[in-house]
């Protein structure tokens, strides 16, 4: 195990928010972030940041709305204007669909969430940032 200040911190949001989607810590990417599908460890077995004060709230849920509701629309365009379907043939192939996708946005979602709070340093995380060369200390 290493010590908290001795974790190699990502070097951009992106690549912290990447390895928050995937299921793990964004700080040190090796444990895992959810001990549930959506229930966050209560700390890092690795890095032993606290992750109790994130609050990703509703924002997750949101943005697998959005996501999959631009993802479908042209489908379902399609689907009834080219292919000539009946609503109810739509419906049976659009509402699975749909919620095949928003269940599996959900935890990457809230993984970038999360990241993005101890990324910033919201909510009582302190904001941290890897020493790049050539920075003074």
């Amino acid at each position: 195990m290493r010590a908290a200040d001795q974790t190699p911190l990502p070097g951009t949001f992106p690549a912290a928010a990447l390895r928050a989607a995937r299921g793990h810590c964004p700080r040190c990417g090796e444990a895992r972030l959810f001990r549930k599908w959506l229930k966050p460890c209560d700390s890092c077995s690795a890095c032993q940041i606290d992750w109790t004060p994130q609050r990703a709230d509703d924002f997750p849920a949101y943005i697998a709305i959005i996501v999959t509701g631009h993802l479908l629309a042209p489908l379902i365009i399609l689907l009834s204007k080219d292919f000539e379907l009946e609503p109810l043939a739509i419906f049976a192939l659009v509402v699975p669909l749909a919620l095949a996708m928003m269940l599996g946005l959900l935890q990457p979602a809230k993984g970038a969430v999360i990241a993005a709070q101890w990324w910033f340093g919201l909510n009582g995380f302190r904001k941290e940032r890897p020493i790049l060369e050539g920075d003074s200390a």
